[in-house]
């Protein structure tokens, strides 16, 4: 990695507090990604799942589609997830988990492991991420395994 690269990443960090919320393991953007797993281990592509259909935990389906064919009324107001892991890296499938704005600012994707600069937080959600680390590693793992 070059250097301006290098200083470029760790500015981004230092600007944007990444790790210094309080509550969350810190990580490290690349580019588009975030390379390296919240938890250290890889996800468990199952119980990602169970969460892209669960309406009340990942609500993905109500946006996206996904090859989940059990699951009815599912979403078009974003990309199908079928494929996802050969459009994007399982890094890339990451930050858009985490923060889908350091992307796209005006994006309507929730930023799933963020606590700062939030706006209508609804209270079961105020000072905790909607999804934790290890639930983030179980949706990239399963979204990841989508081939097709």
């Amino acid at each position: 990695m070059r250097a301006t690269t290098v200083l470029a990443v760790l500015l981004t960090l230092c600007a944007s507090g990444v790790g210094a919320q309080e509550g969350l393991r810190s990580y490290v953007i690349v580019g588009d990604a975030i390379p390296d797993s919240l938890t250290g281990k890889a996800g468990d592509a199952a119980r990602g799942r169970a969460i892209v259909a669960d309406r009340s935990r990942g609500l993905c389906l109500l946006c996206h589609s996904a090859p989940i064919p059990d699951e009815r009324f599912q979403g078009n107001l974003a990309s199908d997830l079928a494929g996802a892991g050969t459009r994007w890296t399982a890094g890339q499938l990451r930050l858009r988990l985490v923060d889908a704005s350091r992307l796209k600012a005006d994006t309507i994707m929730p930023s799933y492991y963020r606590l700062d600069d939030l706006q209508r937080v609804a209270r079961t959600f105020a000072g905790k991420p909607v999804l934790d680390a290890r639930q983030i590693e179980d949706v990239v793992a399963y979204l990841a395994s989508l081939k097709q």
